[in-house]
This record gives structure tokens, sequence and C-alpha cells, in this order.
């Protein structure tokens, strides 16, 4: 555990940002739990605890200054699409408590995994939700998430679910340039941002998404 504590330290140096000793507790919290679950649930493909960190934890913190930077300290509600074990909405939830963050999922189990990590963690802004996106039509200020599918499906299958005046938050491994050329001319992005995972050479980026704004005549 120290090892995995001085990893997210040097992580959260490296991206210029800081948390309080319980956000960290809770992060390494976290992990431990992913770790616990993961042997029956089977929410990763990823079994090492420092991979774990890398790419699931520190990969997550990557955006959390960007969704600070959109929100300015606002009180806001995200929805995570597809979020799985979490990534990133568990962790938008620890960095962020002004951030009132649901977890949907298609998988049961992937949904009571972040129910059970709202109780353990101790984190009332965070809820997991079972249910299809589409299904959703309560309005949300975010709608984010990581690696989950074309940026025009992420867009198609969430719209119901996005606020009149809300973006949408796609986490991105390489510039997804092919997908946002198809994207409907209802939205438009209005953003992208190189992301730099702390310890590991991937590619990362954030696409802001939001509806275009069509004068009436």
């Amino acid at each position: 555990m120290r090892q995995l504590e001085a990893g997210l330290r040097t992580g959260l140096a490296t991206l210029a940002f800081e948390l309080s000793d319980v956000q960290v507790t809770q992060c390494l919290d976290y992990l431990d739990l992913v770790q616990k679950w993961n042997k029956v649930y089977n929410l990763t493909a990823i079994r090492d605890p420092g991979e774990m960190l890398t790419h699931h934890l520190l990969d997550s913190l990557t955006v959390i200054a960007p969704l600070r930077r959109q929100t300015q300290g606002r009180a806001v509600s995200l929805l995570d699409v597809g979020s799985g074990a979490g990534l990133p909405g568990v962790v938008v939830a620890i960095c962020c408590p002004e951030v009132t963050v649901t977890c949907v999922d298609t998988v049961s189990k992937k949904a009571a995994f972040v129910q059970q990590a709202a109780l353990t963690l101790k984190l009332p802004n965070l809820r997991g939700l079972h249910a299809r996106v589409e299904s959703l039509a309560e309005p949300y200020d975010v709608v984010c998430s990581r690696a989950f599918a074309s940026l025009a499906d992420f867009v198609s299958w969430s719209r119901l679910a996005l606020a009149e005046e809300g973006v949408w938050l796609a986490m991105k491994g390489k510039l997804p340039s092919d997908e946002m050329a198809v994207l409907p001319g209802t939205v438009e992005v209005f953003h992208v941002e190189q992301l730099q995972v702390p310890g590991v050479d991937l590619q990362r980026c954030a696409v802001w998404v939001r509806k275009r704004f069509v004068p009436s005549s």
C-alpha cells in the first residue's frame, strides 16, 4: 500500500493538483475494493495493483483538472456512461464533492459495486445505477464516458440524459478525428484537450461536445 500511495502522490504532483489526505486514502481504498471484487465479479481485465494505479486511477485523475475548469466549482450533476468499475465516476466523486455522480452500467454487478463503493468510501454524492443509458431522461449537466463507444453512438444514446445547457465529455485514446468528422450536425466539438497519464506513455485526450445552437428564424 505504501508503494501505491507513493505512486499516487507522485502522479498527483505531475498532474499539478492536490488532494487531501482523506481523498488520497479514499482513492487507495477504492483500488483495494476493485481488487477484492475483481476476484469474483471480473470488473476489470487488469489485475496488477501497479497497473491499476496507472491505467485506471491515474488515467481517470487526468480528467479532474479539465472538469474543474469546465464546472468552475459549481454544484453540478454528472452521468458516467458505461462506468464499469466506476471509472472515472468514482474518482470524480472522490475529488469533486460538489459534483453529484451517477454511474450507469447495463451490468447489474458493476452498478452494485459502485453502490458498495459509495457506502464503503462514504461518498454521499455517488450512486450506481443499473440501466441502459437510452432509458434515462433525467437531465445531467455533464455526461461523460471513458472508452465507451464511438463519439456518434455516445452522443446519440445519451442525448435524452443531457441537460439543455449541458456538455458531453469523452475520454479517448488518440485524437478521434474520424469519429469527430461523422458527428451529427446537431452537436459540435468545442474543445479537445491532450491528457498525459503520469508514469505511462499513453495517448489520451478529452473531447468536449455540446448541442449546436441553432438561431430561430
